[in-house]
């Protein structure tokens, strides 16, 4: 096991891009194992409840907005846990706890079989599934944060998002190759079970990794964490207290940011699956992988920008961008029926979407001081990304039942331009910030 220590590494390019790699692997089959749910919940939603429930579509994302409810919850003990343990363990005990919900699901026997008990297994899973994503996002992105060099930290950092989306990508790319050798019915007899038991499988090699990367505190931070000498780490009392204003800016920066992603990125491809769902399915996943790998690939070029430009200046692009697009996208990306037209205007909408996607781990670990900084970016991220992220999907399908999308797009709107005001007038400038500020002192004693 590498037990080399930060700061020696953190500033070392070799060794940061190393770390930010092992680190991306991991986030992209923890993100894998939490998009795989969306992505063939048509095909399974058969599997967990009666065929002739008119509901079954609203409950399959209601679960998957209740897992959201868990993530507060798991952002608070893996920040806190990071904090005072190290950000590998943390991220190391996540996935571990994603691969074995993911057997899980795999293996649960349908309705049909054991009734009403199949979808509280799923339901049960998907819970402990979203206390480790909260767990994952901020100690993931507070690790690559640190780990990254200064100069190049929205670069680097941005790979973040790029396994984020990456996993989103896996999991359209695992359907597409299922619908290129099987029918419909096949996928919804098993190969939804392959899918998830694919990402538990991944899980294997991931904690391998995540065992051979530095750590990001040093060993003398995690010994006085272990040892109650630094009584602040980690600390709820801490955080709110002390550090309420980028808690805050945190909960404000995420809350614009995750309404539109899950509304661009998850409810967008399920508008095209849906326009697509006749004789067309395998292009309506054609255009869906298309657009998402777009998505994936912009997110270095946003970073790449924010180093150069500023990270405000991409958040401001992505605010006003979606200010103006997401009613036009919501309204007519489900009329389309042309392939190019539709992969137009959600790659648009991508486009827009990776000023924030790019850029966002890095803004939220640059307001936090070391001490609670995986517990501050989780817990800011959880709390917004519960409230409007997970949520979007269902309150879109609701506003959809009830012909009532055009308040949907108002709602999403109004977050975005509550998140685009905070992004102009009240993030710090770019270099003032702890991740800078540290580094400065650490180069000031000699590290």
């Amino acid at each position: 096991m590498n037990t080399t220590q930060a700061p020696a590494a953190q500033y070392n390019l070799r060794r940061s891009v190393s770390n930010t790699l092992k680190g991306s692997a991991g986030n992209l089959v923890e993100w894998y194992d939490v998009y795989v749910y969306s992505v063939f919940a048509v095909y399974f939603e058969s599997q967990f409840f009666a065929a002739d429930d008119k509901n079954a579509t609203l409950y399959v994302w209601a679960i998957f907005a209740m897992t959201f409810l868990m993530r507060p919850l798991g952002a608070w003990y893996f920040g806190r846990f990071a904090d005072r343990y190290g950000r590998r363990l943390a991220l190391t005990v996540s996935v571990t706890m994603m691969a074995a919900c993911s057997f899980v699901i795999a293996i649960t026997p349908s309705a049909a079989s054991i009734g009403a008990a199949a979808a509280v297994i799923l339901l049960l899973a998907r819970l402990v599934q979203g206390f480790a994503t909260g767990g994952e996002y901020g100690t993931s992105a507070t690790y690559m944060s640190e780990a990254a060099i200064p100069g190049r930290r929205g670069f680097l950092s941005s790979f973040h998002y790029v396994t984020l989306v990456g996993g989103h990508v896996l999991a359209q790319a695992v359907l597409l190759l299922m619908l290129t050798f099987f029918d419909k019915s096949a996928i919804s007899d098993w190969g939804w079970r392959v899918a998830f038991g694919l990402g538990g499988i991944g899980a294997i090699v991931v904690f391998w990794l995540r065992q051979t990367m530095d750590e990001s505190l040093s060993a003398e931070q995690i010994s006085k964490a272990r040892e109650g000498k630094a009584k602040n780490t980690g600390s709820l009392r801490e955080l709110f207290v002390n550090q309420w204003r980028p808690l805050l800016l945190c909960f404000l920066v995420t809350a614009g940011g995750t309404i539109a992603f899950y509304t661009y990125s998850v409810t967008g491809p399920k508008m095209i699956q849906s326009a697509f769902s006749g004789g067309s399915v395998m292009t309506g996943t054609l255009i869906n992988l298309a657009a998402l790998v777009l998505l994936m690939v912009m997110q270095p070029v946003g970073g790449w920008l924010s180093d150069i430009v500023g990270r405000k200046a991409l958040l401001v692009f992505f605010g006003l961008g979606g200010v103006l697009y997401t009613w036009y996208l919501v309204q007519y990306l489900p009329q389309q029926t042309d392939w190019r037209v539709a992969f137009l205007v959600l790659a648009v909408g991508f486009i827009i979407l990776t000023g924030y996607t790019s850029i966002n781990a890095v803004v939220k670990a640059e307001l936090f001081p070391t001490h609670v900084r995986a517990l501050g970016v989780g817990l800011g991220y959880a709390l917004a990304n519960s409230a409007f992220g997970g949520t979007a999907p269902l309150f879109y399908q609701a506003a959809l039942k009830s012909d009532q999308v055009t308040t949907f797009v108002v709602y999403a709107t109004v977050m975005m331009f509550i998140s685009l005001i905070v992004y102009a007038f009240f993030l710090p400038k770019q270099g003032d910030n702890w991740l800078d500020n540290e580094h400065a002192m650490q180069k000031k004693h000699g590290h």
